[in-house]
């Protein structure tokens, strides 16, 4: 499967049952070097096996993960099918190296189980079904090797899943670039602290925000990058009853968010420069100092000229003030936002809202937030 540019590969649950397909048909008599998987979305696709031989008790299969032109660390690792037929017609599923444990609540695995995803299981339950005779059964061990390292560069432990990969996948295949896949894991992540019981959370653009935070100490359990997706972000705090929001973030990014912008990628929003000297100009900037904002070379630079004047510290406040709000009416289940905006390295520019209440909130557990 292709776009115009990127090709398509296919998810570790599409491997995974692609590979115990072919361990079945090797057990059942019927070898084949590829296999046809129906995907959930619609479609299917046909995958090559990478290998399929005889152990003690069944046979084993493997797929080689394809994740197409995505950056996707899990491309190139073999998902391992180990089979072996069972009588009674059930169909059991275990998992083994490489795929890890859940161990926090909100992901759609219990705490407790080994995360392979509820797509991925009825994949496996409906293909293996219309591959056995009546009255037959099969043991499937899913694995993969090199998963617990892989996954150590992945969201899994900041999801809650230790000690390997998920076999996941809601539509079977790997878009390259996917912007849901991203806001996906957003969510997820933000689904998580919410199961905790946490309404209460951090949000940052990104690396350096995140470090920022640190710095202003806030601890990494509530922290969330939310990239350039801050309406996504926001939206989902409020489907989820965050009741406290602390955005923590460079100018640049925030002056979008104040202005309006849901989506702060450069390809997609801009204005920051515009939005700076607007607020310089609101609050008594002469002219050539707002011409010396819109002329900068980026919002940095801006912001640091922004400081030697009180018109100009006055727009950063204004600045603050205004991403708090725009983050206030996408979430409208906030009753506190409170806003840090920053220059790179992690200069401090301005600030709005009660910040030192909302950092000691988040230093609180879950278990806390719910005291007065």
């Amino acid at each position: 499967m292709t776009t115009p540019s990127l090709r398509w590969g296919f998810t570790t649950g599409t491997a995974a049952v692609a590979a115990a397909l072919g361990a079945v048909r090797w057990l059942l008599a019927r070898p084949t070097l590829r296999v046809s998987v129906r995907l959930p979305g619609g479609g299917v696709l046909s995958i090559p096996l990478g290998g399929c031989r005889a152990v003690p008790g069944g046979a084993e299969a493997w797929v080689v993960k394809d994740g197409g032109d995505d950056p996707d660390v899990t491309h190139g690792l073999a998902v391992v099918a180990r089979v072996a037929l069972v009588p009674g017609g059930e169909i059991l599923l275990e998992a083994g190296e490489g795929i890890g444990v859940v161990t926090r609540p909100g992901l759609p695995v219990p705490v407790g189980e080994r995360a392979i995803n509820p797509t991925p299981r009825r994949m496996l339950e409906e293909h293996l079904r219309g591959e056995l005779p009546p009255g037959l059964g099969v043991r499937v061990v899913l694995s993969i090797p090199g998963g617990e390292e892989v996954a150590a560069r992945t969201f899994n432990p900041r999801l809650g899943v230790e000690g390997g990969l998920s076999v996941l996948g809601t539509q079977g295949v790997v878009r390259p670039m996917s912007e849901p896949a991203l806001t996906a894991t957003l969510r997820a992540e933000l689904s998580v602290l919410a199961a905790e019981g946490r309404r209460a959370v951090c949000l940052v653009p990104g690396n350096y925000g995140r470090e920022m935070a640190r710095s202003l100490g806030v601890p990494e359990g509530p922290l969330v990058g939310m990239s350039n997706f801050a309406g996504e972000a926001l939206a989902a705090a409020a489907d989820l009853g965050f009741r406290e929001l602390l955005l923590v973030g460079q100018v640049g990014k925030f002056a979008k968010l104040a202005a309006g912008s849901r989506d702060t990628h450069s390809a997609r929003s801009d204005g920051r420069l515009e939005a700076l000297g607007a607020y310089a100009a609101l609050h008594g900037a002469s002219p050539e100092e707002v011409r010396r904002v819109l002329e900068a070379n980026t919002a940095d630079e801006a912001a640091c000229a922004l400081l030697e004047t009180e018109p100009g510290r006055k727009a950063l406040e204004e600045t603050a003030h205004r991403a708090a709000a725009s983050a206030a009416r996408i979430c409208g289940t906030a009753e506190r936002v409170a806003c840090v905006v920053f220059a790179l390295p992690r200069r401090e520019l301005a600030r709005w809202g009660d910040v030192e209440a909302l950092t000691a909130s988040l230093r609180r557990g879950p278990e806390e937030e719910e005291r007065p």
